[in-house]
């Protein structure tokens, strides 16, 4: 873990490997801090700015070395791009691509400099954030690259924040950041490591390192409840299905609502009898980023102490095709009693999540809401940028829209009509896991609406967001961790306005 602190030193005395400043555009070596460090190194920073290395822009950075003047010897001014409109997001962004510029080059201890465009206590959290993410690699099992050296130590420096308020700010984003990471630590697992089983077992681990019950239902407890859709699903592969349930229950909350997390924890999908074209199959492993998610989600929830009840379900299982598989055009009953028409096997999230909604209404959840890996169609319309937000409650939906921008998580609400709802009505059963083949997201939403009944209820769609293709300046490629942060911070957000 990183170790994270605060400093009001002056430029001279701090001592760390590097100073990182951010330039924002338009600034010039004669600006505040620019200029101090200017008149500190000797002009250098007017050289720079003069040989057009430097102006600020979006990802451009220049690494200072063997600075005698200072005791940090290296400074990295990394640009920042316009400084109006800056949000969570850039913020994060920024530090994340400055942290991992620093990689493999010795650094193990950083001083992160919060200039007057940064200096806030909001800015603070996305800044230790964005290190947390940046610093984090997907290369578990290679042999011969580890990577050389990693930042222990980080030092936020500040002469203008509000020390006690930038405390409590830094914890905050280092209990989401290490959350994140964890579940995009998951993630990254191949499938024949992390099987239904061995999330079932990472979660076990989580809960008991952070005083939360974990309780996780076998395939035999959940045919005797009626678990048909989310058994239907793993009867093609070897590996058990499991439900795992992490409880939060603090003892302020009393008898209050009671806030159901629910994740698809399909911890690989070659799509079943509809199986999906070799093309990128592997990248399936991913299909459990919304169960990890929430299992990320439950771990900065127990270290940040809401009052709040939580509860979080992850309905986990492999979608394989064998002699076994559930076919298309086969009828499976739910738990909730309404039976489904299977059309497409590679529809198998709406499946698993459509038992764990019910049973965490059974379980007296008064709100839902629930994260998933689900559409292809939701990539099509909203790409990596925003997950696609529908629901049935719109105070629900407003908050976890306000919870996304707090943390750069955003989101697009799309609408539920009824029309589209009749794109899923079956002929021989009381509702189909596919549509015509249009509007693919909203008609997966409202398949999961049938279940979520009268109950406040939102359906994340992260199938863009949960998992990026390329490696970008401020996070390696592969899991993202999507989910943990906003889901996080609404339950944060509503027990403090509770």
């Amino acid at each position: 873990m990183m170790k994270i602190t605060t400093s009001g030193k002056s430029l001279s005395d701090i001592n760390e490997d590097v100073l990182i400043v951010p330039v924002f555009e338009g600034e010039t070596a004669r600006d505040g801090t620019l200029a101090a460090l200017d008149r500190l190194t000797g002009g250098t920073i007017t050289r720079v700015f003069d040989s057009g290395e430097l102006d600020g822009k979006y990802d451009r950075w220049v690494l200072l070395r063997d600075v005698e003047t200072m005791a940090a010897r290296r400074l990295l001014l990394y640009g920042g791009g316009s400084a109006d409109g800056l949000d969570s997001l850039r913020i994060q962004r920024l530090a994340g691509a400055a942290i991992r510029t620093l990689a493999d080059r010795g650094a193990r201890s950083v001083a992160f400099l919060l200039t007057k465009n940064i200096a806030d206590a909001a800015s603070a959290q996305a800044v230790v954030e964005g290190a947390i993410l940046g610093q984090m690699n997907g290369g578990l099992y290679k042999s011969n690259d580890k990577p050389k050296s990693q930042v222990e130590e980080l030092c936020l420096v500040s002469e203008s924040a509000n020390g006690v308020d930038l405390d409590r700010a830094i914890e905050a984003g280092r209990c989401l950041g290490e959350a994140t990471n964890f579940a995009r630590s998951l993630g990254f697992e191949p499938g024949n490591v992390m099987t239904p089983t061995a999330l079932a077992g990472e979660a076990q681990k989580m809960a008991e390192r952070e005083g939360l019950e974990c309780e996780v239902l076998g395939e035999g407890e959940m045919k005797r409840l009626g678990m048909g859709a989310l058994l239907a699903v793993s009867r093609g592969s070897q590996e058990p299905a499991h439900l795992i349930v992490i409880s939060y229950e603090p003892a302020d909350a009393g008898s209050g609502e009671l806030i159901a997390l629910v994740g698809k924890g399909i911890t690989f999908d070659s799509g079943g009898i509809s199986i999906k074209p070799a093309n990128k199959m592997e990248e399936m492993k991913y299909d459990m980023g919304g169960g990890a998610a929430v299992i990320g989600a439950m771990q900065a929830i127990a270290q940040l102490k809401p009052n709040a009840r939580v509860i979080g379900l992850v309905p986990a299982a492999e979608n394989l095709p064998s002699g076994r598989a559930v076919k298309p055009g086969d009828v499976v009953r739910s738990l909730s009693g309404k039976t489904i028409e299977v059309v497409n096997t590679d529809a198998e999230g709406r499946l698993v999540l459509s038992d764990a909604i019910t049973y965490a209404i059974s379980r007296g959840a008064q709100v839902i809401v629930d994260a998933a890996t689900l559409t292809g169609a939701c990539v099509i319309a909203l790409g990596d940028a925003r997950a696609a937000l529908m629901g049935t409650d719109q105070r629900l939906i407003d908050e976890l829209i306000r919870a996304g921008e707090q943390c750069g998580e955003r989101v697009w609400q799309l609408p539920l009509d009824d029309e589209y709802g009749e794109m899923i009505r079956s002929e021989i059963a009381d509702i189909k896991n596919v549509g015509k083949g249009t509007a693919g997201a909203i008609t997966g939403a409202w398949f999961l609406k049938h279940f979520a009944g009268d109950v406040a209820w939102a359906h994340l769609d992260i199938a863009g967001t949960a998992w990026t293709e390329e490696k970008k300046p401020y996070i390696a490629r592969g899991a993202t961790g999507f989910g943990v942060r906003l889901m996080a911070n609404f339950v944060l957000n509503r027990a403090a306005s509770s």
